[in-house]
């Protein structure tokens, strides 16, 4: 259940009542940062990627997952950080899991599981998408829904859009109302080439024809991000990304 506190502004002195917004793990199951009831809300003032999110392992399976950081805009114009209890980023994800797991529980080792069969991955929990940063926040959802991991601000900035990292890929979201060009997919394309990585771009607007025809020729998944939040696969690259998450850690994605 999402945590409520009282915040005080220290502009206008107005109180508020801040509820943390709930975002689902990898696992599926909805969880919501831990809000700091001791300390005093922060003034949000200059604003970096890095600050924008904080670490926080999943309660369940102790996955160590990036959320956007609580934020509370005033009336009064301020806009307020909620003090969150954060997760170091450079703790040991099994350590997390092993002091949340449930003591009743069978060990894994001791349950008979086929070698073969891969665990069925929950439904997909969307965010819906109002601006830009919704549209980044509901990629990096995806992204972590189909498997892959430290998930962050690519660091060579896009022609076009915003730019995601992860282990082994690229991503690419476009946020504006203009559909993709050739050329964009083919700049995310060789981006990635050069380092040795996999890539897949999200469109809120589509793509034209040219660039469905180039982005085959690539083997580059094409996602439209409809206003739900939900990544739509366009061509057959995306639809088995879709189908078969991220590829095993030192592998690539197959091409199309």
């Amino acid at each position: 259940m999402p945590e409520s506190v009282s915040v005080r502004c220290p502009a206008c002195r107005r109180e508020h009542v801040y509820t943390a917004a709930a975002y689902p793990c990898a696992c599926g199951t909805p969880a919501a940062p831990r809000l700091d009831r001791v300390a005093a809300p922060v003034v949000a003032g200059h604003r970096s990627w890095a600050d924008d999110w904080i670490g926080a392992a999943c309660a369940v399976c102790g996955r160590l997952n990036h959320w956007p950081r609580p934020e509370l805009g005033c009336p009064c114009g301020t806009v307020l950080r909620i003090p969150v209890l954060e997760t170091d980023p450079s703790a040991d994800p099994t350590e997390a899991s092993t002091a949340h797991a449930d003591p009743r529980a069978e060990p894994r080792a001791a349950r008979p599981e086929s070698p073969d069969a891969a665990p069925p991955r929950r439904a997909f929990q969307p965010h819906a998408v109002r601006t830009a940063r919704d549209a980044v926040t509901a990629t990096a959802l995806y992204l972590r829904w189909l498997g892959y991991g430290d998930i962050r601000r690519a660091d060579q900035r896009p022609v076009n859009g915003i730019g995601l990292a992860a282990r082994g890929l690229l991503a690419q979201v476009d946020p504006t109302v203009r559909p993709a060009a050739p050329r964009d997919v083919e700049c995310l394309w060789l981006t990635a080439m050069t380092e040795s990585a996999d890539c897949v771009y999200f469109s809120l607007a589509g793509y034209s024809d040219a660039a469905r025809a180039c982005a085959d020729s690539l083997g580059v998944p094409l996602f439209v991000l409809d206003l739900a939040g939900v990544p739509q696969p366009v061509n057959d690259p995306a639809d088995a990304l879709n189908a078969d998450g991220a590829p095993e850690p030192g592998r690539r994605a197959r091409r199309g």
